[in-house]
């Protein structure tokens, strides 16, 4: 079966479609469907509409809450605590960034913490609304619901992977970061799973604490766990990180591991910037345009593979596929099928 192309405003107008007719709140659906279809135009597969169907099966079930607003639990002005309530995740973050934009002329910096959003998504694709503001963007999340790595030197479950998100405006382009605390990520381990296809290197561990490249360690009931980056050598490095996220999103927040109900969800910490309101917006740009520059002028190991910055090769892709269209895999669309007959919403013609 071969892969398909979508127009990306028509994919992420029938995917608000199909949210809203799952009865979620019109803006929601749609803020929600565009940062999916991003996700996908960035190259994050397991995190881009790939997860229309499964965030719709969470609304069905009653694990997504598909209307209303969150509590708010503290606002000082320059920080935000607030209660989810399981909203939809890429929504509650859009919306934090958008209330945190509007208040940095007052304040310069804007925290935001988040407990018991639903999934997130894709964090690039949240990072780059703030850059897309000539922002400075810091965002972490993790899931205390559920347990995929063991801390350094131990072998039972018990972190998440706990992404760290970093995006910052260029003259010439923005740079994102966007990395997990853990080598590889449960997605790309129950894909790997799903297909029966080991990883090329020992990422994770079995219920024994062995390192192996079996991706089924990661299944129901296996006990087997993500290894931290660094490995088996140097965990401790991905561990401490993955400890800052815990503090950030769990401890700020007032709610984690002790106290989580067992469903999908996350919490989140996000804090803006504004560059002008430290030594100013040109000065940030003038430091980080030379920085920029002299990565790529960093003479390459591979001459054919020269220095790119973090978000360089996501870029690229979303400008392919305003081009020539959202690439989804042909799993992906058999989902969106089932999804679109459930509800009656026809999934746009391919081009």
């Amino acid at each position: 079966m071969s892969t398909s192309y979508f127009n990306a405003r028509s994919l992420a107008g029938w995917a608000g479609d199909v949210f809203t007719a799952a009865g979620m709140d019109a803006d929601k659906a749609s803020c929600v469907a565009g940062l999916l279809v991003t996700g996908e135009m960035l190259g994050q597969r397991t995190h881009g509409i790939a997860l229309c169907p499964q965030y719709v099966e969470q609304i069905e079930k009653g694990l997504m809450t598909p209307s209303g607003t969150p509590e708010v639990i503290r606002d000082s002005g320059a920080i935000m605590v607030w209660d989810g309530r399981y909203l939809p995740g890429p929504w509650l973050v859009s919306h934090a960034i958008s209330m945190a934009a509007d208040r940095l002329a007052d304040h310069g910096q804007v925290t935001c913490v988040i407990r018991r959003s639903h999934h997130i998504a894709c964090l690039t694709s949240l990072i780059k609304q703030a850059t897309d503001k000539g922002l400075v963007a810091i965002l972490c999340s993790s899931d205390p619901a559920f347990g995929f790595v063991a801390p350094f030197g131990g072998k039972e479950p018990l972190l998440t992977p706990n992404p760290i998100a970093i995006g910052y405006p260029g003259n010439g382009q923005p740079v994102w970061v966007d990395a997990s605390t853990s080598i590889t990520t449960v997605g790309m381990a129950r894909q790997k799973s799903a297909a029966d296809i080991p990883f090329d290197h020992p990422w994770l561990l079995n219920g024994e604490g062995k390192p192996t490249c079996d991706p089924h360690v990661l299944d129901v009931g296996a006990s087997g766990t993500l290894l931290p980056v660094g490995g088996l050598e140097y965990g401790h490095k991905g561990f401490g990180l993955s400890l800052l996220v815990e503090a950030l999103t769990q401890g700020l927040a007032g709610f984690g591991r002790q106290d989580s109900e067992k469903r999908w969800g996350a919490n989140i910490f996000l804090q803006m910037l504004d560059p002008a309101a430290f030594a100013g917006r040109e000065e940030f740009l003038h430091q980080m345009d030379y920085l920029t520059d002299r990565c790529h002028a960093n003479a390459p190991i591979d001459p054919a593979r020269p220095v790119r910055m973090p978000g360089e090769m996501e870029q690229a892709r979303i400008a392919t596929a305003e081009k020539e269209g959202v690439q989804v895999m042909p799993v992906v669309v058999e989902a969106l099928k089932a999804t679109a007959a459930r509800y009656n919403v026809a999934l746009p013609a391919t081009l």
